[in-house]
């Protein structure tokens, strides 16, 4: 890129420059000036680390983030500090071409590749459009030695990800991977990567097109995310084709992300095909009202919250959905997910009104990422309530558990059934096979709470109801039965402002599950959300063959009906009986 065109680019970030600033300053003093990288405290996702129990660790990622935002901020006091950390960094990448982790970094400085279990791969992505960020805004300011291993280290992301090549559905590594390999071969004058970085980005276009919606349909996490990387693609590539192919996606990612958005209750409607916290964070709210301009308002100035890696992105929200962000009608939103060997028919559904919001997958995997039936509702003055349905294994939520549901606007018919071939805290990491052993596994109805906390009520042998505003959640259980295990009962349990309907399969000391020995293993509910003037009551029926149970719902104006097979499977049999 010239150094013209970044000018440009950095005029139009001068806006946030102040933020970037802020945002930066209380980094400063968690700098480790012996190690030369940045201390955070440690968090894990359950996966990858085998860290437990560390209080501080110190992060590659967030340590590349710190120093670009210094070169980006000209702090000069810091720019040697800057330095430093990119060369500790560059140290840190695997340079053996002969290694199996060849071309990526670890986490943590604490935790070298050989420890983690396994690598995650995603940092040669990851950590390569950093360091691509550093070569393009401030290859000038460099030091000629750093400006060449820092190419070196480029070069060698780009072997990791030529050599993994994942596919068009793993959607921000698919973007990611393809703006390093694409910009790296630009700038670097490779053609090789420049070529696979291309034909990446259009079988991504290809795949997704089809439908006009990503695999990791509708994230706030992962949404957000490929924002950022297509608006830099064409933010930064030379190439026209690049910029048309990342632009359309960009439209049909920014019409997602609105048409799900409620403007009252400030939360990004369900269903999330991947998500990290249930409640939109402050993060996500700023970061729509930057891609905004500060034009239309979701957070106030004490709770705006800049990331660093948001600056000279080119990150711009079409000003034609700014209305979707404001106003709110009755809105239903039916969506086709490109094809997956697995879900090769998912669907997504999204009821809102002023009042809540209301959505499902048709199928999905219950992992911990997962909210595949998620609801929001208006609580009254400033308060609100998320739904959510969790499957439970000893406390985490279980993978081989498998989630089917047909719903019409705020009624939804959903069954549990259990997979052969599923994990247990991880869709891929861990797989058990379809055998385990637990102490407790149970199937959770969730409502986290800002402001009043409701209160669960028996109305039935099976069923309960609460209030959450002026409107009535109703849930029921339909059908239940796993063999050897019959003691099913209802349990509530109250965490702070989230309080939970459990239904509970088993509880006791710890005993082998083995659903390769089960014929039957299926569990079906109804969940209805009513308003004032509205009946509550839906009048369900119950139909029971040899292998299969089918349920239905019926109120005067809509009628519902699932049927599923009885015995566990492997997943693909499940979605697509």
């Amino acid at each position: 890129m010239s150094s013209t065109k970044f000018s440009r680019i950095h005029e139009e970030e001068t806006q946030w420059l102040p933020f970037l600033k802020k945002a930066l300053e209380p980094k400063h003093v968690n700098y480790n000036e012996e190690i030369k990288l940045l201390r955070t405290p440690f968090t894990s996702p359950g996966y990858h680390t085998k860290l437990r129990n560390v209080e501080n660790v110190h992060p590659i990622r967030e340590s590349l983030d710190y120093a670009l935002a210094i070169l980006d901020c000209h702090e000069d006091p810091y720019k040697d500090r800057a330095f430093e950390i990119l060369r500790t960094i560059l140290s840190l990448q695997d340079q053996q071409p002969d290694s199996p982790t060849f071309g990526i970094w670890s986490w943590y400085f604490e935790e070298p590749l050989s420890m983690m279990s396994p690598p995650d791969w995603n940092w040669a992505d990851f950590i390569g459009r950093r360091l691509l960020q550093v070569l393009i805004r401030h290859s000038i300011r460099l030091p000629g030695d750093l400006e060449q291993l820092t190419s070196q280290a480029i070069s060698h992301s780009c072997e990791a990800i030529i050599k993994r090549n994942v596919g068009p559905d793993y959607t921000n590594i698919a973007i990611m991977g393809a703006f390093v390999t694409l910009i790296a071969g630009e700038r670097l004058k490779n053609r090789t990567y420049f070529e696979y970085g291309l034909e990446r980005l259009t079988r991504l276009y290809d795949y997704s097109m089809q439908t006009g919606a990503f695999l990791e349909y509708n994230s706030p996490a992962y949404s957000t995310v490929a924002i950022l990387e297509l608006s830099a693609l064409v933010m930064y590539s030379n190439t026209a084709e690049a910029k048309r192919l990342a632009n359309e996606m960009l439209e049909a990612t920014w019409l997602t992300v609105a048409e799900h958005f409620h403007p009252l209750l400030k939360q990004w409607s369900g269903p999330h095909a991947r998500s990290y916290q249930t409640f939109l964070s402050n993060s996500h709210l700023s970061f729509l009202q930057m891609a905004c301009k500060g034009d239309v308002s979701f957070v106030s100035d004490d709770e705006f919250l800049y990331g660093l890696e948001w600056y000279a992105q080119g990150i711009v929200c079409p000003e034609r959905l700014y209305g979707l962000f404001t106003r709110i009608v009755e809105r239903e939103l039916r969506q086709d997910l490109p094809p997956y060997h697995e879900f090769r028919t998912r669907k997504a559904y999204t009821y809102m009104t002023p009042e809540f919001t209301l959505g499902t997958f048709n199928h999905n995997v219950m992992w911990k990422q997962c909210r595949n039936l998620l609801g929001y509702v208006h609580t009254g003055n400033q308060g609100r309530s998320y739904i959510q349905l969790r499957v439970l294994h000893d406390g985490y939520d279980f993978c081989s558990a498998v989630y089917t549901s047909v719903q019409e606007q705020a009624s939804v018919l959903y069954g549990i059934q259990f997979a052969l071939d599923g994990g247990d805290t991880h869709v891929n990491l861990d797989p058990i096979h379809g055998r385990m052993t637990a102490s407790d596994l149970r199937i959770r109805l969730e409502i986290g709470s800002i402001g009043d906390v409701p209160a669960w009520k028996q109305i039935g042998k099976d069923a309960f109801q609460t209030y959450l505003g002026e409107m009535t959640l109703s849930v029921k259980a339909l059908y239940g039965t796993m063999d050897e295990f019959s003691a099913f009962h209802w349990e509530l349990v109250e965490e702070g402002p989230v309080v939970s309907l459990d239904y509970v399969l088993y509880e006791g000391d710890p005993t082998t599950i083995d659903f390769h020995a089960m014929e039957e293993a299926l569990f079906m509910f109804a969940l209805t959300l009513c308003g004032p003037d509205e009946e509550s009551d839906r009048r369900s029926s119950l139909s029971i063959s040899e292998h299969e149970v089918q349920t239905s719902l019926e109120s005067p104006d809509q009628s519902l009906t699932l049927k599923l097979a009885k015995k566990p499977a492997e997943r693909v049999v499940l979605f697509h009986n």
